[in-house]
């Protein structure tokens, strides 16, 4: 069994270290303090995100689309692009993804089947079996592509409140100000983004999958008769 990822290593690594680094090295380091700290606090998310790809030996595509974002947020700051353009790239990458997952509904590997139909979460072969005595195989399926698409809207959702916090966290800086304050004033904002991001909308989209996958297990439990425990083995104990 592949070991569980650590919640508090990932707040810490992608979220806490970055806005401490963000909102207190940018004024202490200096001329060149914000872009210091700026590098310095890209790594960490970056640092973790290659950590965790090479420890579980698996391409996590979502994972590999954070890198990037992170990298271009990195990018724009550098390049001291205004902040309507920080607006368009929060929006940009969860629209991205979902409309990857929507158009997965239209396939034969809807995003939610390789989410939740894997041998390491589920008891496929007892799955297979109650849906094939019940002769359900083409409603489950039906149910995975439903289960998809509300996934996509959640992906939607987070693109509209990414950019909306984004316009209202990235105002327009000063130019009268030095490029040093003006970089300070960045990574300030950046730290902003990435604290109130957590919160405002990872959060509350975390509880919006907990219940599409609550919809997705409930439809399997009818479309099976099974229980909860015959599905996922893994829940015993």
């Amino acid at each position: 069994m592949k070991k569980q990822e650590n919640p508090l290593m990932n707040l810490a690594f992608n979220i806490v270290i970055p806005v401490v680094i963000l909102s207190q090295l940018s004024k202490r380091l200096g001329d060149n303090g914000p872009t210091i700290a700026l590098v310095v606090a890209l790594l960490f998310p970056i640092g973790y995100g290659a950590y965790d790809y090479i420890k579980k030996g698996e391409k996590n595509y979502i994972s590999i689309l954070g890198i990037i974002n992170i990298l271009f947020t990195g990018g724009l700051a550098l390049l001291k692009l205004d902040g309507f353009w920080f607006a368009v790239k929060e929006a940009a990458f969860p629209l991205i993804i979902g409309v990857g997952v929507y158009i997965s509904a239209s396939t034969k590997k809807p995003a939610m089947k390789l989410m939740a139909y894997n041998k390491s979460l589920m008891n496929i072969n007892k799955v297979n079996e109650a849906l094939a005595v019940n002769k359900t195989e083409d409603k489950f399926e039906l149910h995975l592509k439903k289960s998809t698409k509300f996934l996509a809207v959640s992906f939607f959702i987070s693109a509209v409140l990414n950019f909306i916090l984004a316009k209202v966290i990235f105002t327009k800086i000063d130019v009268s100000l030095t490029e040093l304050e003006q970089t300070v004033i960045l990574n300030d904002q950046i730290a902003q983004m990435t604290w109130m991001g957590y919160i405002v909308i990872a959060l509350p989209l975390t509880l919006f999958l907990g219940a599409i996958l609550m919809h997705l297990v409930n439809g399997l439990k009818k479309l099976t008769h099974l229980e909860l425990e015959e599905i996922f083995p893994s829940i015993k104990g």
